[in-house]
């Protein structure tokens, strides 16, 4: 891996600047700092929050500490241009992106059901940003700007900078960059490519001769010179494919994709194709890229769209990724390799950037859900190198963890203590997209960078990963001994199997850093599901709840596991889920709420849900298929299993018990999942209780870890 330009050093484009108290969201706000124009504008789906937790807030910050000058419009109304002219033209670019959510996540359900509500958005108030922002966000400000350079970024970006499957459509849409119009995306964290975007503007370049930027991608009409093809399709065999016609051939009848003879391509310019790695010059090699299928081909052909996804995966370790090039009508889609990872030194100056830790004064006393949720937490890491096929933080931050140094995570919490209106002295959470990867990384920096395994810990824990809590349980200890500090709680995400390799952390979590419940993801119990989630099984679910229990109770606390669990993913059946069910009575768990998969674009999950392939494994025309629960009726019946003990599925739960020949399972008994009579007002048309007069009206409590237990009352009178 090629060492990057350290984040900050950079010379000033400018005079150096005072930190605004907020970065400007009106024209007023720029005149009041005595600004004629910004250098760059963000345009976000997100209410501005001045909080390290939210992405605009990231990278405002760290662009006006390179010495620019930025504003931020927020929640613009898509359907007047005016909105966008707010803050003028700025001098280089403008940044969009739908925000921390992708903007169909935020406003959708996984039954396509639009959602009422939007947690980063004052009031929390739902429908303040259009389907698909980044699309209608851009459009709007070429309208508004024709000339002014685009630059996209974010979550919602970064997922769809290839052809990928749209969940909401149920079709295949091509590359964001193409509907946005865009000149340039930035995928993953974006400290790099945007710090060497503004500069290199900021220095005359023209942003259609910025190509070298890794974490970047942008389209093409020509190939560039002296760079060598790879025919992904010979790198891992999909069958025998259509022929798509080559763009660039120098005579007729020259294919980029087919089965004849692999020899090395010659053409007046020189090697030009080359059908396998092995007959690449190793003097070429690091101007080769990687030729997937093209748009029309994954669109009509699922095997090609499983194969595509599996080299996408593939090449994301950014010490041996190649450039990846995707053709779609007669433009290329360019991939560069994936950014270097932050150094620990880079990622503390990032979160210790002056954030005032709070929504912009324009929201006045407002409340934003989002905010309320994070602004007591402090994060320590980015990247997870879990793997979870139904997870889209490995596409986004990479799985390689970058951590911050221990000193600056204290600082962070005592910057909280002193600044944060309303702190009572908690800590809300000291995390990441997971809770306990901090400073955990492989043995070897030669095996990591060589290493393109899609997880360090399926179907095991990689032998080659260092798995030592120790600095984060030292971590832990220094933070809540902090005067002012009364204590420190962690709610992002446990990773179980890698902390019963510490018993020492387990003991810490439970008896220091739990508030009575900690909730952990199983997400299934079967291995069928378990297999193409790549998630550990419920054995080591077993083994970290013994620890668990056993500490909380040396502590003399009664504490409880939640678990978390995913219905209709790949790979499940409805037998799986009447075991998951039977499970969960049996342990006296009764979920409040439930998640159904939903298919979020690039994931691997998702290509399985759309292809029934699985990409995990090399993808071929006779390769296994995946069971996928499709359609809105299986769906409800895997979501109610998770919820067995809601009177509203009983019917539908009873239908498929008899269907599935398990009719044993209806009735009153501690075996058994459901009544056979059903309470009035539920379920469609009311029952009687076999043996009484009138029908119960039933309230459940939820009781995790006991048996469940179910408090009646009859009808006054009966």
């Amino acid at each position: 891996m090629k060492a990057a330009r350290p984040l900050f050093s950079y010379q000033s484009p400018g005079a150096a600047e005072p930190a605004c108290p907020f970065l400007p969201m009106t024209g007023d706000e720029m005149q009041g700092l005595g600004w004629d124009a910004c250098d760059v504008i963000l345009v976000t789906g997100d209410a501005y929050v001045d909080h390290p937790s939210f992405g605009m807030a990231i990278v405002g910050r760290f662009l006006e500490a390179q010495g620019f000058r930025v504003g931020i419009i927020a929640q613009p109304d898509w359907r007047d241009t005016q909105a966008f002219r707010e803050l003028g033209a700025p001098r280089l670019f403008f940044g969009v992106t739908a925000g921390n959510m992708d903007s169909m996540v935020n406003r959708y359900t996984s039954d396509r059901k639009v959602r009422r509500d939007d947690a980063y958005t004052p009031g929390g108030e739902g429908g303040r940003r259009p389907d698909r922002s980044v699309i209608v966000y851009s459009q709007r400000l070429r309208e508004a700007f024709p000339g002014v350079p685009v630059v996209i970024g974010g979550i919602e970006a970064s997922l769809r900078r290839i052809a990928h499957f749209d969940y909401w459509s149920d079709k295949v849409r091509r590359s964001v960059l193409l509907d946005a119009r865009a000149d340039l995306l930035v995928y993953g964290n974006g400290e790099r490519q945007v710090a060497e975007i503004a500069h290199r503007m900021a220095q005359g370049e023209r942003i259609d001769e910025i190509r070298d930027i890794r974490g970047t991608a942008f389209i093409s009409s020509e190939f560039p010179a002296g760079w060598v093809e790879l025919d992904s399709t010979h790198l891992d065999t999909p069958g025998k494919i259509d022929a798509h016609p080559d763009p660039y051939a120098m005579r007729p009848g020259r294919a980029a994709a087919t089965d004849k003879a692999a020899a090395p391509d010659e053409s007046d310019s020189g090697l030009r194709v080359v059908r396998f790695a092995r007959d690449l010059p190793r003097e070429r090699r690091d101007r080769a890229v990687i030729r997937l299928p093209a748009f029309e081909q994954v669109r009509d052909d699922p095997v090609l769209y499983a194969h595509a996804s599996r080299i996408l995966h593939t090449e994301s370790n950014p010490g041996n990724a190649q450039a990846l090039v995707q053709r779609h009508g007669d433009r290329d889609v360019w991939l560069n390799p994936p950014p270097i990872p932050l150094k620990t030194a880079e990622l503390d100056a990032v979160y210790e950037l002056p954030y005032q830790r709070r929504p912009h004064p324009f929201y006045g006393d407002a409340r934003i859900p989002a905010y309320e949720m994070i602004r007591f937490s402090v994060a320590i890491q980015r990247g997870c190198f879990g793997g979870c096929t139904f997870c889209s933080i490995t596409e986004h931050e990479g799985r390689i963890i970058q951590s911050r140094s221990e000193q600056s995570v204290l600082r962070e919490i005592e910057t909280v203590r002193d600044t944060v209106p309303g702190f009572t002295g908690v800590i809300s959470d000291l995390g990441g997209p997971t809770a306990n990867m901090y400073r955990l990384a492989c043995k070897s920096r030669k095996i990591e960078s060589a290493c393109r395994r899609p997880s360090c810990v399926f179907p095991r824990i990689c032998p080659n990963l260092n798995t030592n809590h120790k600095p984060l349980i030292r971590l832990y200890r220094k933070a809540r001994e902090l005067d002012g500090i009364k204590k420190v709680l962690i709610a992002s995400g446990v990773r179980y199997d890698l902390a019963v390799e510490s018993p020492e952390y387990v003991k810490e979590l439970a008896q220091h850093h739990t508030g009575g419940y900690l909730k952990i993801a199983p997400e299934a119990i079967a291995e069928g599901p378990l297999s193409m989630m790549m998630k550990p099984g419920i054995g080591t679910y077993y083994r970290f709840k013994e620890l668990f229990d056993r500490y909380s109770e040396e502590a003399g606390k009664e504490q409880y596991l939640i678990p978390y669990f995913i219905a209709a993913h790949p790979g499940t059946s409805d037998q799986d889920m009447l075991e998951l069910a039977l499970w969960l009575k049996q342990n006296g768990f009764r979920a409040d709420q439930v998640q159904a998969f939903l298919p979020s674009p690039m994931a691997t999950a998702t290509a399985m849900y759309h292809t029934r392939r699985n990409p995990l494994r090399r993808v071929s025309r006779t390769s296994e298929r995946v069971r996928v629960p499709r359609g809105l009726r299986v769906r409800q019946l895997h979501k109610a299993f998770l919820r067995y003990h809601d009177p509203d599925n009983w019917p539908r739960l009873r239908a498929a018990l008899r269907r599935m020949g398990r009719a044993d399972l209806i009735g009153d008994g501690d075996k058994q999942l459901v009544p056979a009579w059903q309470p009035a007002g539920t379920g469609g048309r009311s029952q009687r209780r076999p043996g009484k007069g009138r029908p119960f009206r039933t309230q459940h409590t939820r009781l995790p870890d006991a048996k469940p237990r179910r408090r009646t009352t009859r009808r006054r009178g009966s």
